[in-house]
């Protein structure tokens, strides 16, 4: 009777060991990226306010608060937005890792769904959540290689990348982005995804350009409550 006691006492430990391995990783997570995110913030603030210091030019005060109100009541919102909706569906790290990089929208969450698609995990998963990760890094060091490379050779490839013909390419690189990933889960969760994307086709067509970002929840609470019904339907 000891033994089998013992022996269930070891099986339990061994099913508790990923969850505390994971308890461990989150914590870590959270503490390093508080750290990084805190220093990167100063980082941000400290290097225009060095300028200002060292030059001793200072924007007048009224006009730069009546700028940042114009830009605040539009990007607050959206970075909100933009948190409620990808954290969840990155996790911790990967949120740390992009909201200090960029880019969220047209580099680092197409990478991340494409990783995750490739190694078959599920978005918000513990899986998805360290592939999405190491894919935003990656991504990440990518981006900062392609910078500073291109930011050596700029002279050299700038009047390629200024020509008229080249112009129509980079005004349709997001569009190019989103479709090849899109496409993906449009064909794979089809009925799913019908009614939001008339809905939101819609929307883009008379909504003001400046208003597009405020409609990325209204999407995504579109395609819940589309999934849910035909979840109870019996129809996915």
């Amino acid at each position: 009777m000891s033994e089998n006691i013992k022996t269930n006492n070891q099986i339990e430990k061994n099913n508790d060991t990923p969850t505390r391995i994971m308890g461990d990783y989150e914590k870590s997570t959270h503490r390093v990226g508080k750290i990084w995110t805190a220093f990167a913030l100063m980082l941000i603030l400290g290097v225009p306010a060095a300028i200002c210091l060292y030059y001793d030019v200072w924007p007048p005060w009224n006009t730069f608060f009546l700028g940042l109100i114009g830009v605040v009541s539009i990007y607050l919102p959206v970075g909100i937005i933009e948190f409620v909706t990808y954290a969840p569906m990155v996790g911790s790290g990967s949120s740390y890792l992009m909201f200090v990089t960029g880019n969220l929208t047209n580099l680092k969450i197409p990478c991340a769904l494409n990783a995750m698609t490739v190694a078959d995990v599920a978005p918000g998963s513990k899986e998805g959540e360290i592939v999405s990760t190491i894919s935003i890094a990656v991504s990440s060091i990518v981006t900062d290689v392609i910078i500073i490379i291109g930011v050596v050779g700029l002279s050299f490839v700038r009047p390629i990348l200024e020509a008229p013909i080249m112009q129509p390419a980079f005004n349709n690189v997001l569009p190019a982005l989103f479709g090849a990933l899109g496409i993906v889960w449009l064909r794979k969760y089809y009925k799913i995804a019908i009614i939001p994307c008339i809905v939101m086709l819609i929307v883009f067509i008379f909504v003001p350009a400046k208003y597009l970002g405020l409609m990325v929840p209204v999407g995504a609470i579109l395609a819940i409550v589309c999934a849910r019904y035909l979840y109870k339907r019996g129809r996915i």
